[in-house]
């Protein structure tokens, strides 16, 4: 709004230019709450609007991936699960691996599927992977509910299974995925602004990344001398404490968590930086 007192003019608002490598201005963000909640119904009902199943997708997803995995790692490979179920074994290294793919397979697209927009209106760009983290969130929640079930499932049938009071920091571990995921999203979302080719590499990247994250099998069968190596793998430490939280068995140390956390912060910055050079700069080169 322009105000004119006294032949002095001025704004409430001002954009100016952005200068040097990072300028993330929270504030901003939260002036623009509305805006990730648009963002947000936008996505739903665009991915959902010509379906038939809707959001049974993201039932059917866990079910399936968990139920090759019994087929395939438990039944013919017979590769170890500590002395848990396959079936909720491998279910709960699939749920919580899925939230983080799906963050940050949305997040890396996000110059590319959003370029229209970009190059028309402002807004801090940073509010569209913030929207994307979200509604991973929601197909998350929907498949965490199916693997509690099946986890009270097995807890009836009497199965080698020991809730903890760790499930107390299953918030924790979403945020960190979230920051991860994010971080490590607009870091690609940032390269495939220029480099396209980068899109076609992402899909494979995921599941390369799947299979060395123990997701299908337990750190405990990762040799000791490994471990450590094992452990600069961010996601090796939430998906074996998310399982540590609800099923009890992990080969987990303290260690590998500080080093998990150490390297998502370290990934969240870089994508941040990179994030907030690009965007300055990126419609003349999408």
């Amino acid at each position: 709004m322009k105000i004119k007192e006294n032949k002095i003019e001025s704004w409430d608002l001002v954009i100016k230019s952005k200068s040097g490598w990072f300028n993330l201005n929270l504030k901003e963000i939260y002036l623009y709450r509305d805006l990730i909640y648009l963002l947000i119904k936008r996505d739903f009902t665009t991915f959902y609007k010509q379906t038939i199943l809707g959001p049974l997708w993201y039932v059917i997803q866990p079910l399936v991936n968990t139920l090759v995995f019994t087929v395939i790692f438990g039944k013919v490979a017979q590769i170890s699960t500590d002395g848990t179920p396959p079936f909720i074994f491998y279910m709960a290294g699939t749920v919580a691996w899925g939230y983080f793919a799906t963050c940050l397979t949305l997040t890396s697209n996000t110059f590319v599927t959003n370029a229209s927009i970009f190059g028309r209106v402002y807004f801090p760009r940073i509010t569209v992977p913030i929207s994307q983290v979200v509604i991973s969130l929601f197909q998350f929640l929907i498949q965490f509910i199916i693997f509690l079930c099946f986890l009270f499932y097995f807890l009836f049938k009497g199965a080698d299974i020991q809730l903890n009071n760790l499930v107390l920091i299953l918030p924790l571990i979403l945020l960190q995925m979230a920051i991860l995921g994010l971080g490590v999203g607009i870091l690609i979302s940032s390269l495939t602004a220029k480099y396209r080719d980068l899109t076609f590499a992402m899909t494979f990247g995921v599941q390369l990344w799947m299979f060395a994250t123990p997701v299908v099998y337990p750190l405990s069968i990762v040799p000791q001398e490994y471990r450590m190596l094992a452990a600069l793998n961010p996601m090796t430490s939430i998906i074996e404490l998310f399982r540590k939280s609800f099923l009890g068995t992990s080969s987990i140390e303290i260690v590998h968590i500080i080093i998990s956390i150490i390297i998502t912060v370290i990934l969240f910055v870089i994508g941040l930086i990179l994030f907030s050079r690009i965007e300055k700069d990126f419609m003349d080169t999408v």
